[in-house]
């Protein structure tokens, strides 16, 4: 049989680790396979690209729909085991779950309004998948809905890394933006929340132009309060250089207006993961496509008398 759509596979695949054991993605991969009796030339189809296989990726976006939902979960890297809410799911034996099924599941809408927003205000959003679009159109809200995701699971595994770390990590990031150098001196001061400044970035050599930074690695429900950049900015008080404030959390609108008017520029958990795919930070290319379009003028010279 063909292998199903990805939209198809996500109710066998929460019934293949519904038993409660956390699985390798692996081995949940050739118990879904096994259970709908693919064969050999079926796993081995591929991708137009050629990267990979048509199976793998459909059950990938099956798991990470169903993850964005809460209904899997990923206790270690490449595992995947079902929740609570998955658990539940299986008993009410639903006749499919598709993506409009999982609307139902605030997280899941959630990540979707984030899709939808990344799409232009007159598009229709790749989720909906409108016959209406042109392929570029369609091409464009698949990459933006890519990366989306991509973000989102960037900053679940920021959170792993301890704030000390995350201090440093920050630092790199902005070093990558061109933000001072190593061989400018960029770096992070010794300890966390040193006099309320957890870096300090060199933009010139001699370090004549400076950046104050801020690091918060919260929870991304949490949200940073006008409170902290007040502090921020007490800190940074006389100093010569500029205020930068980055947190894997949300700021409040509070927060970002006296940001604002106090000239300290803001980064969320979401600018944060963004930034780190538009200049390629723990980030690595996974394919490439051309678009060809028409050359009018080198043809031009083949049609004339």
């Amino acid at each position: 049989m063909p292998v199903p759509k990805y939209d198809e596979l996500m109710k066998p695949l929460l019934m293949a680790v519904k038993d409660g054991q956390v699985y390798k993605i692996k081995d949940a991969n050739a118990a879904l396979a096994q259970q709908l009796n693919l064969s050999a030339e079926d796993l081995a189809e591929m991708l137009p690209s050629g990267r990979q296989t048509v199976y793998k990726n459909r059950v990938g976006w099956a798991k990470t729909y169903l993850k964005k939902a809460g209904l899997l979960d990923s206790p270690a890297r490449a595992t995947i085991v079902i929740t609570e809410a998955g658990k539940k799911v299986i008993a009410e034996n639903p006749d499919k779950i598709g993506s409009k099924y999982l609307e139902k599941f605030p997280s899941f809408a959630h990540f979707i309004s984030l899709s939808n927003s990344a799409n232009d205000s007159d598009l229709t959003p790749m989720i909906s998948r409108s016959p209406d679009l042109t392929p570029d159109d369609q091409l464009e809200n698949a990459y933006k809905q890519i990366n989306t995701t991509l973000a989102s699971d960037l900053l679940s595994e920021i959170l792993m890394i301890s704030p000390y770390k995350f201090e440093k990590f920050v630092i790199d990031l902005l070093s990558k933006m061109g933000y001072g150098t190593v061989a400018y001196g960029s770096h992070a001061t010794a300890a966390s929340g040193d006099d309320g400044i957890d870096g300090v970035i060199m933009e010139d050599k001699l370090g004549f132009s400076l950046i104050y930074m801020q690091a918060k690695e919260w929870a991304p429900d949490r949200v940073v309060g006008q409170p902290e950049i007040q502090n921020f900015v007490g800190a940074i008080a006389g100093k010569h250089g500029d205020g930068l404030f980055v947190t894997t959390a949300t700021f409040s609108k509070k927060a970002k207006d006296y940001a604002n008017t106090h000239h300290i520029i803001l980064i969320d958990g979401e600018k944060l993961a963004n930034l780190m795919i538009e200049h390629n930070f723990c980030v690595s290319t996974r394919k490439t496509f051309e678009i060809k379009e028409m050359d009018t003028d080198a043809l031009n010279e083949y049609q004339g008398d």
